[in-house]
């Protein structure tokens, strides 16, 4: 109830601001969009939990609600910094420079939103099924969301139709979706229009109007050759403060009144004109944005701003992990890192831009101190192939150096190539989807491990690129969780047609952190989980629907993820509807939410608790449960050889001292479920004591 409370004094705070809506003069309908969005998502969450629980209970059997409710505050709070920064009249100019092509609102806030709101709706169902004291109205309840979940509903037109408004995807806030940054656009000009009619611009601000306004006319070819770069470096406050990376390129800025990046590039800027061009129509949360771009003819040399960013992933993975103290990165931490990357590189190649440089020093974080924990990751390094684009490797100084050896970043078939060319004189790389996705596995690896991958003293220099060719991968920790271990080998693949899609990757880390989120805060650690359901094969079967209905062409990616969190939780469903139930926990009770909890024992012989071909349904199943984990961990005979219950066949170590005589009354046939039940009790007893 408190979490839920929260949300709603960040949702007060956003009306409040939203009274003034008529002085945003920077993406105003995108701030009444984001307005209207949370309001309709907390009167969905406002009127699931009147109808599904019980304020008498929301100290104990609401606590399914803790977690998502906290991830929809996080969301509801930086939705609310994007109002507040665009609705602050100071610096103007510098605000349009950043917020002109921003699509933050959708693609990062919507998004996010979108995301995390399924967990929540199951969340509330969850408790709902075990909330009030009657015993058939729960089980009518339980009658209820099970049809929710039916295979029926497996369709993207179907589950528009009945549950769009559930899950914030109305037909009505489609098309205002579709339409809010396009108008605000329209309304940016408007206001450049009016501040270039009154006296009260100087003339650089005058020039940067013109700019802008030249940029945003859709009608127009742009042309950033145009425009001389005094409208940058004639400015009053045009301030370097100091040269950031290893070279001269780039340099730190103030301009007015904001922190960006400058790029400074010399000669045979002409030749060069469409690389830089490609770059600037290029807009996305998750990729570093570049802003403008002003040139000097006479020198021949034109200037570049991005936006400013606090430090690499690199840098970010060497502060907050330490292998001697087993110190690593939150796992939840982890998987929104992945998934932002992913997402910027979804971005990337759906406008066929391949990266070629992926790395932990191309990719840049920019932290909010007013959210723990809450980290925004931009992609960086792309483009411009020509000016040699790994010095923007370096792009932010930092006090930690970038990884030595390039190579352990490379696709296998990049490294052949790259030896092939090395024998012909040739410096021409073809880069491609795949060998991007194979520097996103090993960037996984060392996020998930904290260590640089193959960081060996027995693979060094040209035998690292040698042994990659061969087939070599670095090797994890018993730490790291079965699937997303999982999701970073097939990333790595040698055969680059067997990795997957970076749409693929995105929609699995959806899956995985919406798992996370709905472990309740006082179970487990993460690590020890596992999903209830392999993502892979709920991916595979989403491909195949989708092609089959060409969900794909007719709403954005953003704007499926609902339908595709809810197709995920109906093949949860069906898998447990089939036999294969989920395994709940030993401390489960009317306080807490079993359902889809599942756990992993923390015992390097057992194998993940979603593999296993057992489930603990009751008390009993659940000491043979740990029974059968028991035996693993002592090295036992095989158990399918030693016991055979009456309805399955699960077993117990052979070296329990009532072995034989339980298989001689086996073989007598007399040994009933119920004496079997005793048995086991005794025998479970006898082997936990030890």
């Amino acid at each position: 109830m408190e979490q839920f409370r929260q949300v709603g004094e960040v949702l007060g705070s956003i009306k409040a601001l939203m009274v003034l809506q008529d002085e945003i003069q920077i993406n105003r309908r995108q701030c009444c969009l984001l307005n209207d969005v949370f309001t309709m998502a907390f009167d969905v969450i406002s009127s699931e939990i009147t109808h599904n629980l019980k304020l008498e209970e929301r100290s104990t059997k609401w606590k399914a609600l803790e977690q998502p409710l906290r991830q929809i505050h996080k969301v509801f709070k930086e939705g609310e910094m994007y109002i507040r920064y665009c609705l602050d009249l100071k610096d103007w100019f510098a605000k349009a420079m950043i917020l002109h092509q921003n699509k933050d609102c959708v693609e990062l806030h919507i998004h996010n939103l979108l995301n995390i709101f399924p967990a929540v709706i199951e969340a509330i169902e969850s408790a709902g099924e075990i909330s009030g004291q009657d015993t058939e109205e729960i089980q009518r309840k339980g009658v209820l969301l099970r049809k929710k979940y039916d295979k029926e509903w497996y369709d993207s037109k179907l589950f528009q139709l009945r549950y769009g408004e559930e899950y914030l995807v109305s037909k009505k806030l489609l098309k205002r979706l579709d339409t809010a940054w396009k108008e605000d656009r329209w309304l940016l000009s408007e206001s450049l229009r009016e501040k270039r009619k009154s006296s009260t611009l100087t003339k650089t601000e005058n020039r940067l109007a013109c700019y802008l306004l030249k940029k945003l006319d859709p009608s127009e070819t742009f042309d950033w050759t145009m425009f001389n770069s005094m409208i940058l470096t004639g400015a009053k406050d045009y301030q370097v403060r100091h040269r950031v990376g290893g070279g001269n390129q780039f340099k730190d800025i103030d301009w007015f009144g904001e922190s960006f990046v400058m790029r400074h590039l010399h000669g045979e800027i002409d030749k060069r004109k469409d690389e830089i061009s490609s770059v600037f129509s290029l807009s996305h949360p998750n990729i570093l944005q570049y802003l403008g771009c002003f040139y000097e003819e006479e020198k021949d040399e034109c200037f570049m701003i991005m936006e400013s960013m606090n430090k690499t992933l690199w840098t970010y993975i060497k502060e907050n992990s330490s292998l001697k103290k087993r110190i690593l990165l939150p796992l939840p931490i982890v998987v929104d890192i992945m998934l932002q990357i992913a997402r910027g590189m979804e971005y990337l190649h759906s406008e066929k831009v391949y990266h070629g440089d992926l790395n932990p020093a191309n990719i840049f974080i920019k932290t909010r101190s007013s959210l723990e924990g809450h980290v925004r990751i931009k992609v960086s390094g792309f483009g411009l192939p020509s000016y040699g684009h790994r010095s923007s490797s370096s792009t932010h100084s930092s006090s930690y150096q970038e990884p030595t050896n390039p190579l352990i970043w490379h696709a296998p078939e990049i490294l052949a190539e790259q030896e092939q060319q090395q024998s012909e004189s040739s410096c021409s790389s073809k880069f491609s989807e795949k060998a991007d996705v194979y520097s996103f596995g090993m960037i996984c690896f060392q996020l998930l491990t904290g260590k640089v991958p193959f960081d060996d003293s027995h693979l060094q220099g040209d035998r690292v690129g040698r042994n990659i060719r061969a087939g070599e991968r670095p090797l994890f920790s018993y730490l790291s969780p079965k699937y997303m271990v999982s999701l970073t080998k097939r990333c790595w693949q040698a055969d680059p047609s067997l990795r997957p899609s970076f749409s693929s990757i995105s929609r699995i880390l959806r899956y995985v952190k919406k798992f996370l989120v709905m472990i309740p805060e006082n179970g487990h650690h993460p690590e020890l989980h596992s999903p209830p359901v392999d993502y892979w094969h709920v991916e595979a079967m989403f491909q195949k629907e989708a092609e089959m209905n060409e969900i794909h062409s007719s709403m954005s990616p953003v704007l499926q993820i609902p339908f595709q969190m809810f197709a995920c939780k109906i093949v949860e469903t069906e898998r447990f509807r089939t036999g294969a139930r989920p395994i709940k926990t030993a401390s489960c009770d009317n306080s807490s939410i079993c359902r889809d909890e599942i756990v992993q024992i923390p015992d390097e012989g057992l194998e993940p608790a979603n593999e296993l071909s057992s489930v603990c349904s009751d008390d009993l199943d659940k000491r043979d449960f740990l029974l059968k984990a028991r035996t693993k961990s002592l090295g036992c005979a095989p158990v399918d050889d030693l016991v055979v219950r009456a309805s399955d066949s699960r077993s117990v170590c052979s070296d329990f001292p009532d072995h034989r005589k339980l298989m001689s009354t086996k073989r007598s046939g007399i040994l009933s479920q119920k004496g079997i039940g005793t048995f086991l009790r005794r025998v479970t007893t006898t082997s936990l004591g030890t």
